[in-house]
């Protein structure tokens, strides 16, 4: 098939076009399903593998940060398996995240990668949705734009509510693994769907698959909130399957920063926004420790402290990406802390270099630590219980 360009932009005269996305966990399901409503196919890579990090390792500048290199390595084996575009998400402000686009670009261009490279500007709203679909297809279908959009973030929002059901069965399920096995079947389910008609059917039948792990209700279970970068919370690759780890230790994780929470303070008009979004809680609770944004998710790593204990929480894991410039600030501000907030603190800073078996191990002994501090407390309470 004969492709022709026109600088960025490829003509009419291409059939169905290849788009792939950068992974960031289960993301892939959501902006494949806004693709397809708009005539577009969606090119899913490989999984982010250790194949994926060596590419992007070996073509990126070496202090710069583990969701680029696996960003980029995602970009490269897209381009090889037959991606026509590659699409890129950015932002303003005074992250790094500005600046990636136009580098991987850059660096995709040096390595004779022909591909398309098209930017979706995420801080814009629904309106850089919009422009987004507008000039990938060359359409300007207001309907048929709003209805992919639409597909996509209800998507969202019901994985997000899987994960959530999957950390509650897999700390409690008697066989390991089983909750696992029932929430993938109940991920594909949902990337069928096509029509938020049948979504809502789909996520029902998606919930019941994974509520029919066999789970023991009186296990003692540790309930821990995860916050840091944003990629690296929600991507199993770069935080070498955190959450599936903590599970195996009997703790029901939550992620602070979650994909839906993104998009109720960066797309979702306010109009149709229900309660306090995760931003209007950071400039919240983060104000007596920092009093300003100060790039990435620094703001609300902050604030996510301070809400784990108010929440009761039985600790809070912070996971980076090494050379992080906010998420460092961020680190060094939960010492000060810890006069107002009575919580255990986990920080892990991530990298190509990270072993396994060092990671276990850490996380073990904060699980131990949290555990101690849980049966001292239930000591105290019996104590103050029979002296009354």
């Amino acid at each position: 098939m004969e492709r022709k360009q026109t600088g960025n932009i490829m003509t009419k005269e291409t059939k169905k076009i290849k788009v792939a996305f950068p992974h960031m966990g289960t993301i892939s399901i959501a902006w494949a399903a806004a693709l397809r409503k708009v005539g577009v196919e969606p090119y899913i890579p490989p999984y982010t593998n250790k194949k994926t990090l060596s590419l992007g390792t070996k073509n990126s500048p070496e202090a710069i940060c583990l969701p680029y290199k696996l960003i980029l390595g995602n970009f490269i084996e897209a381009i090889e398996g037959g991606a026509d575009y590659v699409a890129m998400i950015t932002s303003p402000g005074i992250c790094r995240l500005g600046e990636y686009g136009q580098n991987i670009h850059k660096t995709l261009q040096d390595l004779g990668y022909n591909a398309n490279y098209i930017e979706l500007s995420l801080y814009d709203g629904i309106k850089g949705l919009y422009n987004f679909l507008k000039e990938l297809t060359h359409k300007n279908d207001p309907i048929l734009f709003m209805r992919a959009i639409n597909i996509a973030i209800r998507k969202v929002f019901a994985i997000d509510d899987l994960d959530s059901a999957l950390s509650y069965y897999r700390a409690r399920e008697i066989t390991p693994g089983t909750a696992e096995k029932n929430y993938k079947k109940a991920i594909k389910l949902i990337d069928k769907i096509n029509s938020t008609q049948e979504l809502k059917h789909a996520y029902k039948k998606a919930l019941e698959i994974i509520e029919k792990t066999p789970i023991d209700p009186n296990r003692e279970v540790l309930n821990v909130d995860i916050t840091g970068e944003i990629y690296l919370v929600n991507d199993d690759f770069s935080n070498q399957n955190i959450e599936r780890e903590l599970g195996r230790m009997g703790v029901q994780t939550r992620r602070s920063l979650t994909v839906s929470s993104f998009l109720k303070d960066a797309i979702i008009p306010k109009a149709f926004r229900k309660g306090e979004t995760h931003l209007q809680r950071a400039e919240r609770l983060a104000k007596p420790y920092l009093m300003r944004d100060i790039g990435g998710d620094a703001l609300e790593c902050v604030s996510d402290v301070a809400y784990a204990n108010e929440q009761h929480k039985d600790g809070i894991i912070h996971i980076s990406p090494f050379t992080c410039m906010p998420e460092i600030m961020s680190q060094n501000i939960f010492p000060a802390m810890r006069k107002d907030c009575d919580i255990p603190i986990l920080t892990l800073i991530m990298d190509e270099q990270t072993g396994r078996a060092g990671y276990i191990t850490r996380l073990e002994a904060f699980v131990d630590l949290m555990r101690r501090k849980q049966r001292k407390a239930k000591q105290q309470s019996t104590k103050q219980v029979s002296a009354v």
